[in-house]
């Protein structure tokens, strides 16, 4: 199958886990009379079965060859409209899948993913990473959410999911709902209109630094085939301390440390063993390890889900072809490595401050062929590298050698083999050639908002807010109030300024917005030379121009890119320039855009965007669980103290 590569070309040619509750019989609804898809028949990991019983007709087209299908009608006459395949425009078309329910607890628990105790950890379902939701394209989500952490709230974002009309699960305290008390649960429904991978992850403050964090898959076609998938795994920076307490160190302009890597929920930190918080060798885990065939081609699902830290990912002696960026399937490219999570770290001194820079929130999709390169290592085992990128993370116990590739089940030694010779650990994004979306944008060169009114400049605020200079992208920092959601308050015709709402009130075409490091309207900032992922809610964005150089108002625009730029819904704010995205103002609804480093998002550098206000309430759910969640959260709240010092998300 021919992939569309350019936008003329394309006028022309008009994915349940267990979670250790008893709910098993709902969460697998097989039936005799439905399609079966399976993605990955050979991957015991993968019990759930893609199924479409209301999609009379059609069967399943998916497999080791045929990847970039999905469905098939073969009575069909237009196949070119009835087929659900990778050239599918998700975004106005998807298949109806079934629906899928799932139930997770969020609790306090102590853990020790590296090998060293943290007392306050946070879990979903007592384990880190939480467990993997698993659903199909098409599929309808449920997800029944109850908080048992004794001195926070919590919610859930499903981070990078569109959320059509449904902006009330999109899971942010203080704009889309209250927090979550303890003891009470919400409901979160939507569908899965995008296939993919990701994570999900609280949004309530710096929660999920300490655990709430886990894999996200939906079933659906990949760009270039493949014969068996393996789990998500998420990569992350780790610390041992909670975030709620490391988050002082940023307030007082200092970079909080972190400690290890972890791959996989895994890491390997060096402390003394009279240290009582450290976990002895025998009872750590051992370290993460995949086995594979040679022969095969893998397909592995990878997720940035740190804290603050950029990563190169790389198995020694083989290729990656990389078929997605985030929830946007790409035209395959290969490559020794991926980047995942951009970002840049320098020291820039002012009014007392040294400023970190660093980034997280990418995921990307690759292939691996089981052939590997020479020198092939006679016992059959090969380092996999987590490479914290150039200037771009703060660990204080950094080991790159993170996982081992196993040709041999039964072995147990660590590797021998070598790097990549050629490998560059530049803290850069992608190139943008490389990242070219198969169903194409062709964006309109018009903007219809006012794009000058529309740029934003991420930098710190002179004046202290809440006892301390905060990051922001308007003239002041993002801070909530839990008990009053933006999406109570749908009938304001103005909001406090504090909740740094930015209004899009348009309905067809693109609109624009620019983020620069660079102070251009605002003279109440300190400049702070910084690099930030810049992540967008409720919508994928085109980049039309990421540089690190100034920005000109007027002449910028002449070398933004309109033809399928890359797409995606996090991407890098370069250190001392700008970037320039635009989306369609297709979805009504509240949403958030901000840095994805946990610090700056809640030091303030956030903003929300109000998308045909409006409209909102008239195309999404029922709002009365919303307003019995807030009920629970201020009853809670009544006889508790929360000390908030950060914007809350």
């Amino acid at each position: 199958m021919g992939f569309f590569k350019t936008c003329s070309e394309a006028f022309l040619r008009l994915l349940s886990f267990d979670p250790w509750m008893q709910h098993e019989a709902t969460q697998h609804p097989l039936g005799l009379d439905t399609i079966d898809v399976q993605p990955s028949a050979a991957a015991p990991a993968f019990p759930l079965r893609c199924q479409y019983p209301a999609m009379k007709g059609y069967r399943s087209c998916n497999g080791p060859y045929s990847r970039s299908c999905w469905l098939k009608k073969p009575s069909s006459s237009q196949p070119l409209f009835s087929d659900f395949n990778i050239e599918t425009p998700y975004e106005e078309k998807w298949p109806t899948g079934v629906h899928r329910e799932f139930w997770i607890n969020v609790s306090d628990h102590t853990i020790s993913p590296d090998g060293y105790l943290k007392p306050e950890g946070k879990v979903i379902n007592n384990t880190y990473p939480g467990p993997l939701i698993e659903a199909c394209w098409g599929d309808d989500i449920t997800v029944h959410v109850t908080n048992f952490v004794k001195t926070n709230g919590t919610t859930i974002h499903w981070h990078g999911v569109r959320q059509l009309h449904t902006v009330e699960a999109d899971g942010v305290n203080g704009v889309t709902q209250c927090p979550i008390a303890t003891g009470d649960t919400f409901t979160y429904n939507f569908k899965a209109t995008q296939y993919g991978h990701s994570w999900y992850h609280s949004h309530y403050s710096l929660q999920y630094p300490d655990g709430v964090a886990g894999p996200l898959l939906i079933h659906g076609p990949t760009s270039a085939n493949w014969d068996e998938q393996l789990e998500p795994i998420l990569i992350s920076d780790w610390s041992h301390n909670s975030a709620f307490q490391d988050f002082g160190i940023e307030l007082a302009g200092l970079r909080p440390p972190m400690q290890t890597v972890l791959l996989g929920g895994i890491g390997n930190f060096t402390c003394s063993p009279t240290d009582p918080r450290c976990v002895p060798a025998a009872k750590r885990k051992p370290i993460f390890s995949r086995v594979f065939q040679k022969g095969k081609r893998y397909l592995l699902y990878l997720i940035n889900s740190s804290t603050e830290s950029s990563f190169v990912f790389t198995i020694d002696n083989h290729f990656l072809q990389i078929v997605t960026n985030d929830f946007v399937p790409i035209h395959p490219y290969k490559n020794q490595s991926i980047h995942i999570g951009i970002g840049k770290f320098a020291c820039n001194h002012y009014f007392g401050f040294s400023v970190a820079q660093k980034s997280v929130g990418q995921r990307y999709a690759v292939i691996v062929e089981a052939n590997p390169s020479a020198p092939v290592q006679a016992d059959g085992n090969y380092w996999i590298r987590t490479l914290v990128s150039d200037n771009c993370g703060n660990i204080t116990d950094n080991k790159p050698l993170s996982g081992v590739i196993r040709y041999d089940p039964k072995s147990t030694a660590f590797p021998t083999s070598t790097n990549h010779t050629s490998l560059s650990l530049l803290c850069a994004d992608e190139p943008p050639g490389n990242l070219v979306p198969v169903v194409p944008w062709c964006v309109s060169t018009q903007a219809d908002n006012d794009v000058v009114k529309d740029t934003f400049e991420a930098d710190i605020d002179k004046t202290p807010t809440h006892g301390a200079n905060r990051w922001d992208l308007t003239d002041t920092p993002l801070w909530l109030n839990f008990s009053s959601p933006t999406i109570l308050n749908l009938a304001n015709k103005t909001f406090n300024p504090e909740y740094a709402i930015v209004e899009e009130d348009y309905s067809r075409g693109y609109v624009y917005l620019v983020i620069t490091t660079q102070l251009i309207f605002q003279k109440n900032k300190f400049l702070a030379t910084a690099a930030h992922p810049i992540h967008l809610h409720g919508h994928d964005f085109a980049i039309l121009a990421q540089s690190t150089a100034n920005y000109s108002v007027t002449e910028s625009a002449k070398t933004f890119n309109f033809n399928n730029p890359p797409r995606r819904d996090v991407a890098l704010l370069p250190a001392g320039g700008y970037l320039a995205i635009a989306f369609k103002p297709d979805n009504p609804g509240i949403w958030l855009i901000h840095c994805h480093i946990a610090w700056h998002a809640s030091s303030g550098l956030a903003l929300q965007i109000l998308e045909r206000q409006g409209q909102i309430e008239s195309t999404i759910g029922s709002l009365e669980p919303t307003k019995k969640t807030c009920q629970g959260w201020d009853k809670w709240l009544a006889g508790h103290t929360i000390d908030q010092d950060d914007s809350g998300i």
